[in-house]
This record gives structure tokens, C-alpha cells and sequence, in this order.
């Protein structure tokens, strides 16, 4: 049997991602701080295992606590593969170096960074001694390879995100393990976090009037677009691990 973890799985891609894998027949883990009754009801409805753990990622102690016991739960049921999709992400602060406040620094390095490395590090680490095949999925951005003015907290996290990814495929290639871990990047959707963009200031972000233009002009993708387009890769057993896949190149 096949179980998903989802991070911030409450709204956004992550809810999307929960809402297909349902209808794919997939046992649903969902972490997000607040529990999405919506799907909590459609893997109901559909006969499917689910379980929803409350985290919040910036807590370096709390992601270790419930992770232990999420990949304890998991792993004796002894299930075929776990598919752990580390989507969870905040763009704040977004503001230019020298005016940046400490706190959403740390925090934003923590959800987008440091958590995807504990939980990846955990399930690989359990995974060592069952057969149990582990496929991540972190989701990143463009901005980790275009430096964004206004974001560079944001730039940096998501480039060592993808660094870390790919790093972490090599050693799983030398170790000559099953698993396989990508990074994805979902493209500029019609989501919360577009809202957060939108609401920043001229002076701390340059390009917000071409955010804001992206949203009057509808040119932001539905996230149940990208989420089937992810969905498909994964599910398709043709990952490369290691790459960093672009929701350009799988909706071309």
C-alpha cells in the first residue's frame, strides 16, 4: 500500500495535491497547522486511511516530535512506498537587505529550508532497514535560481533546497537505494501566498506591479493544474532523481 504526507496540505498546492491523490486511491498523511475538513470528509467518503498532525514548521523541536511519530505510525504498517510531498513554504519577509527583521528571516529558513532536510533525513533514515521505498517531492521556485529584489531570503532557502535535493539523489544513487528525491517548481499560481506578494510594498518589492498585473490579466495557474501535473509525474515511476522539474516543461 501506498501512503502520502502532505506539509501544509490545508490549502494552496498542498490541498490540491491531498484532493487528486484521494481520487487516486492513496492513504493521506496531512501536516499543516490547521486541519482541512474538506479533504479530512473526501478520504472519508472514500474509504482511505487519513490522519491530520497540527505542526508548525518554524519549530525546529515540534517538526522533530511529530515527524517521529508520523514516520513510527507509517512505517509499521509496512507499507510499499511513502510518497512525501515537503510543500509547505512562506515568501515573507519581503524586504530589501539592511531592512530585513530577524525573526521572519529565521522562520522563513526553517519552513522552507530546514524542515524539508529534517523530515527527508528522518524517512530516508527509517527507510534504511525496511523495504520501503521513499519518493520526495520538495516543491521550490524559480526565484531559487533568478534572484528576486525584495525576496533574497526567500531566493536563498529555495536554491538550497534544490542543492540539498540534488546532493541527497546522489547519495541515495551511491548508497543504491530505491528512493528517489526531485524539487519541483509549481510557476506562479492563484494561491495565498500570491496574496501575501501582492500586499507587500512598492519599496520592499520592486516587481509588485507585475504581480499584480499577473493576477488583473489572469495569468496565474490553478493549483488543481499544477497539483494533476505533479501528480502524474510522480505516479508515472519516470522521476529522475536529483532534477528539479518545472511545471513549464510538464505542461508544454
Amino acid at each position: 500500500m501506498k501512503y502520502v504526507v502532505i506539509t501544509g496540505a490545508s490549502k494552496g498546492l498542498g490541498e490540491a495535491i491531498a484532493k487528486r491523490l484521494i481520487h487516486e486511491q492513496i492513504a493521506i498523511v496531512s501536516v499543516s497547522r490547521t486541519e482541512n475538513k474538506e479533504i479530512k470528509k473526501l478520504a472519508l467518503e472514500n474509504d482511505l486511511y487519513y490522519k491530520h498532525y497540527s505542526c508548525n514548521l518554524s519549530l525546529e523541536k515540534e517538526v522533530q516530535e511529530v515527524f517521529m511519530e508520523i514516520a513510527h505510525s507509517l512505517f509499521q504498517k509496512e507499507p510499499q512506498e511513502i510518497l512525501l510531498f515537503n510543500n509547505a513554504g512562506v515568501v515573507e519577509p519581503i524586504e530589501t537587505v539592511g531592512n530585513l527583521d530577524q525573526t521572519p528571516i529565521i522562520s522563513n529558513i526553517q519552513v522552507n529550508l530546514i524542515a524539508p532536510i529534517l523530515i527527508s533525513n528522518l524517512f530516508f533514515n527509517k527507510a534504511q532497514s525496511t523495504n520501503t521505498k521513499i519518493q520526495v517531492i520538495n516543491v521550490t521556485s524559480g526565484a531559487a535560481v533568478h534572484p528576486i529584489e525584495g525576496w533574497s531570503v526567500y531566493c536563498s532557502s529555495k536554491a538550497g533546497l534544490n542543492m540539498f535535493t540534488q546532493t541527497a539523489a546522489l547519495e541515495q544513487l551511491n548508497l543504491k537505494t530505491n528512493n528517489t528525491i526531485i524539487a519541483f517548481s509549481p510557476g506562479i499560481m492563484d494561491t495565498n501566498m500570491q496574496e501575501s506578494i501582492r500586499s507587500s510594498s512598492k519599496t520592499a518589492f520592486k516587481d509588485l506591479d507585475r504581480f499584480i498585473e499577473y493576477k488583473e490579466k489572469n495569468m496565474l495557474l490553478g493549483a488543481d493544474v499544477v497539483a494533476d501535473a505533479l501528480v502524474d509525474l510522480v505516479l508515472s515511476g519516470n522521476v529522475e532523481s536529483g532534477k528539479v522539474y518545472n511545471i513549464k516543461d510538464l505542461l508544454a
